[in-house]
């Protein structure tokens, strides 16, 4: 039997929150108990950061050690979603390929498969790296993460009518006037265009392009940080993205896992989707500041009360909606 998990930082109706490095809390999951692991580390960026990171080859090399225990605790139909971001070999224009590394590895030293890519396009990023882009302009501005879906079958459980999109303004005229825009028939690619081609589905199936601009600005949770006089997480992703793979990867009511968890947007956006939840995350101060992504307005002196009980009590302090 596995270790207990130590005390969580915070509760809320459907989740928990720890402070501790993922090394040391997975081993202490019941193996296949998550449904979906889904995550965004610190990136492998030449420049050190604030919130830390490490150079390329120590970067892959560390991320690797957590492949088997994520694997133990996935189930069966589990999946495990990792968000890298993009980067540039030190002093040169020439792109790092430690994102594909983490990505073969994963399938080829602990058996994941690849299930499918994605790429998370945020087309409000600001240009960089400044060297190659705005300096000396030799260089399109980087604004595509690359998003790995593995599984530890090849059918993990998945249904993509739970994330459709909403039909483009054509497709809603085709689908009031079929007749007018087409008729069934073979293309010569060989899809057969038959007459369910104009059957409304409810929206249409989403492309593993995500568009989602990371523009949060005046949110609660960058409020209550304000009140309280603590910094936000700096590298935050939007809820729109762990919401996609929540919804489509998970059904109410599963458990969903985030190993970074930083300003633990995932367990936002599960709370939001009746799904259970798990935040680990070793920065006892950035954990205790995501405790604000699920709390209303509140007058400052409450806020300021919440704030000082995530820092000094040993129980865990329940946070509600």
């Amino acid at each position: 039997m596995p270790a207990a998990l130590p005390t969580p930082l915070y509760t809320t109706d459907r989740g928990q929150a720890y402070v501790g490095d993922s090394l040391e809390l997975l081993p202490r999951l019941p193996a296949d108990s998550v449904d979906l692991v889904i995550t965004s580390p610190p990136f492998a960026l030449q420049r050190q950061k604030e919130y830390g990171n490490e150079t390329e080859d120590a970067h892959v090399d560390w991320l690797l050690q957590l492949a088997e225990p994520v694997k133990r605790v996935l189930k069966p139909t589990g999946s495990f979603v990792l968000d890298l971001g993009g980067a540039y070999q030190s002093g040169r224009p020439v792109r790092s390929l430690y994102n594909l590394r983490v990505m073969l590895r994963l399938c080829d030293e602990h058996g994941f498969r690849l299930a499918e890519e994605f790429f998370w396009h945020n087309p409000a990023k600001l240009p960089s790296p400044i060297e190659w882009v705005n300096k000396r302009k030799i260089r399109a501005k980087d604004s595509v993460n690359t998003v790995w879906w593995f599984a530890k079958t090849d059918f993990p459980k998945a249904d993509v009518r739970r994330v459709l999109a909403p039909y483009s303004e054509r497709m809603k005229k085709l689908l009031e006037d079929a007749e007018s825009f087409y008729r069934p028939k073979l293309r010569p690619s060989g899809h057969d265009i038959s007459a369910n081609f104009a059957n409304n589905n409810g929206g249409a199936i989403p492309s593993n392009l995500l568009q989602i601009p990371n523009t949060e600005s005046n949110s609660p949770y960058q409020r209550h940080c304000a009140s309280v006089g603590v910094k936000p997480h700096p590298a935050r992703f939007p809820e729109k993205l762990p919401t996609f793979f929540i919804e489509f990867l998970t059904g109410p009511g599963d458990t969903v896992l985030d190993i970074f968890a930083g300003s633990n947007t995932t367990g936002s956006a599960a709370e939001k989707l009746d799904r259970r939840w798990l935040a680990f995350e070793e920065d006892r101060t950035y954990l205790a500041a995501s405790a604000f992504r699920f709390v209303e307005e509140l007058p400052a002196e409450d806020l300021a009360r919440l704030w000082s009980r995530l820092h000094s009590d040993d129980l865990p302090v329940e946070v509600n909606r």
